[in-house]
């Protein structure tokens, strides 16, 4: 199949018509656009990789895990560590489509360097073409009109106006076939010129659609470079949660903060009026000391009866007392 180029297939009928040019102007413009739209574009993601890093390097300085020790203290700070790195390379990252879309922004640039010249001769061209081809109309008209003015008189029969008609005819016809002449000339340059322009505007349609898929791909090789670095840098937090020992973190702590091997004792029931008082095992705990009361005196008769039944019914009513606490 034929390859189909601009300079084949931009042409108008009408020859003072600029559709052909206008539509390729067109589209260069489109193209234009979309440059700019990419080139926004990765100075936009670059703004959410730049903020995304400097928060992420924020969250990896709070505090975390300070308190812990041993082999998941060793990991949590691997874990710290390499958060703080992925956010430097995320930072990285966001420079790098910052000089991406630099480049893509000096590319535009330079692309419409090169075209306001050709566009500002072709405009120039177009004009020229339009001026001479109506002076060569009007000239065509002019000379068209003399022609039937000449036949006219001829028709009459009279010489003089005959005569007179001819030189004038002669005249009108030099100036009309020096139009023609001039625009020949006129047409050809334009014509060479819209070669020379569709060949440029081509090439440079080429460029740029060539320039914006390579940014394109090297923007997602990028993205992707960095899901691997990512991958990588949480890969040292892996290994290093992999030696992380849970029985050896747990004797770790047994052996830095132990208290004692041995629970305290029970503490028992102490029979406040128990005559045989039942030994308190020795604790940690300071208890006071259990008071040993004497046993009761016997009832005498010093007293008198009245003396010795009291003492019978407080007797009688403590013993009471006693057996009921204890069961």
């Amino acid at each position: 199949m034929r390859e189909l180029h601009f300079k084949d297939c931009f042409w108008n009928r009408d020859f003072t018509g600029t559709g052909g040019y206008d539509s390729i102007i067109q589209h260069l413009n489109d193209g234009k656009k979309t440059c700019k739209e990419i080139e926004d574009f990765m100075k936009a993601r670059a703004s959410i990789e730049e903020k995304y890093a400097k928060e992420l390097l924020g969250l990896s300085k709070k505090v975390c895990g300070c308190n812990e020790m041993n082999t998941l203290k060793r990991s949590l700070d691997v874990f710290k560590l390499q958060t703080e790195h992925v956010s430097l390379s995320h930072l990285q990252l966001a420079q790098t489509m910052r000089d991406e879309a630099k480049k893509l922004e000096d590319f535009r640039e330079r692309q419409k360097e090169a075209r306001k010249k050709v566009e500002q001769q072709m405009d120039a061209l177009h004009k020229q073409r339009a001026t001479q081809f109506k002076k060569t109309m009007e000239s065509k008209k002019t000379y068209e009109q003399k022609c039937r003015d000449k036949e006219e008189a001829e028709q009459n029969m009279n010489r003089n106006a005959s005569t007179s008609n001819a030189k004038q005819q002669e005249k009108v016809n030099r100036l009309y076939m020096q139009n023609v002449t001039v625009l020949e000339k006129i047409r050809e340059d334009w014509q060479k010129e819209h070669v020379k322009a569709c060949e440029g505007f081509e090439k440079q349609e080429v460029e740029r659609i060539n320039t914006l898929r390579n940014m394109v791909w090297t923007h997602l090789n990028q993205l992707s470079q960095q899901c691997v670095t990512s991958d990588e840098l949480y890969e040292e937090v892996r290994k290093s949660l992999e030696h992380c020992d849970i029985q050896e973190d747990i004797e770790h702590f047994v052996n830095l903060r132990r208290t004692g091997d041995k629970p305290p004792a029970p503490i028992l029931y102490d029979n406040f009026y128990s005559s045989q008082r039942v030994p308190i095992a020795p604790s940690v705990t300071h208890m006071a000391p259990s008071i040993t009361r004497r046993p009761l005196p016997n009832p005498t008769n010093s007293g008198g009866e009245v003396y010795v039944n009291k003492r019978l019914r407080y007797f009688h009513f403590m013993t009471t007392l006693s057996d009921v606490i204890h069961h």
